[in-house]
C-alpha cells in the first residue's frame, strides 16, 4: 500500500464508497484476504502485520495506524481531497506496552530485529 490507502481496519469495515467495484467484489476480496492469512477477522490489522513481516521482502514498513488498529479516521491521505490530508498524529500513550510487546515479538519471530553490532574498540 501507500499513503493513499485506507488503514487496514478502515478497508475491512468500509462499504464500497467511491469504489468502482460492487459490494460482491469487495466481499470476495476480503474473503480472499481472510483465507490467505488464516484469519477470523477479529484482529485483521494484526493479521496483516504478521503477513507483512513474514514476507520475503527485505524491508517491511508497517503504518503505525495499522499497528494501533485504527479505522478510516486515521487515514493519512485521500486522493483528490484538497484539504484535511496529512493531519493524523500519533498521540502519547497510544502505543501501549502491550502493543509494543506484541510488535516486538512479531519482529523477533520473523527475524526483523536488527541486532546491535559488538564492535571492539
Amino acid at each position: 500500500g501507500t499513503h493513499d490507502n485506507d488503514t487496514v481496519v478502515g478497508w475491512w469495515t468500509s462499504g464500497v464508497g467511491d469504489s468502482t467495484r460492487t459490494m460482491e467484489e469487495v466481499a470476495a476480496e476480503r474473503d480472499y484476504a481472510r483465507r490467505y492469512m488464516h484469519s477470523d477477522g477479529r484482529e485483521i490489522h494484526w493479521d496483516f502485520v504478521r503477513t507483512l513481516l513474514g514476507s520475503v521482502a527485505e524491508l517491511a514498513i508497517v503504518p503505525l495506524q495499522d499497528v494501533l488498529g485504527l479505522g478510516s479516521e486515521a487515514r493519512m491521505n485521500v486522493p483528490a481531497r484538497p484539504s484535511g490530508n496529512w493531519r493524523w498524529r500519533f498521540t502519547a500513550g497510544a502505543l501501549t506496552p502491550e502493543i509494543r510487546g506484541r510488535l516486538r515479538e512479531m519482529t523477533e519471530d520473523y527475524g526483523r530485529v536488527k541486532r546491535k553490532s559488538r564492535r571492539k574498540h
